[in-house]
């Protein structure tokens, strides 16, 4: 499951792992949505091997498992991570290095 989860990292300029029932997940999407980022959102509890990336994201040290977001295929990390950058203006400059945004 890990070279998996690697290659549907490495395939897009950012991704974000997900569950659409958790809010801080939809605070982030919402957050890359209004930057207008192209983001790659996988739901994990609508995929039907959601469950075992969950688990691999979990077993990789990422505590909770969503959401995660990588851009460039590099970690960034989850909420907390993802606002610090916002917040002291790393995370758009980051996005349009990784060719997720263009603006």
């Amino acid at each position: 499951m890990a070279d998996k989860v690697s290659k549907m990292v490495k395939e897009k300029p950012a991704v974000i792992f997900s569950k659409s029932t958790c809010c801080m997940s939809h605070t982030i999407k919402m957050l890359f949505s209004d930057f207008g980022a192209n983001v790659t959102v996988y739901e994990l509890d609508e995929m039907p091997k959601g469950k075992e990336i969950e688990q691999d994201l979990a077993r990789r040290g990422y505590n909770p498992p969503v959401p995660v977001v990588f851009i460039g295929g590099e970690l960034v990390g989850g909420t907390n991570e993802v606002m610090s950058l916002h917040i002291n203006r790393s995370l758009v400059p980051m996005l349009k290095r990784a060719g997720a945004l263009w603006v």
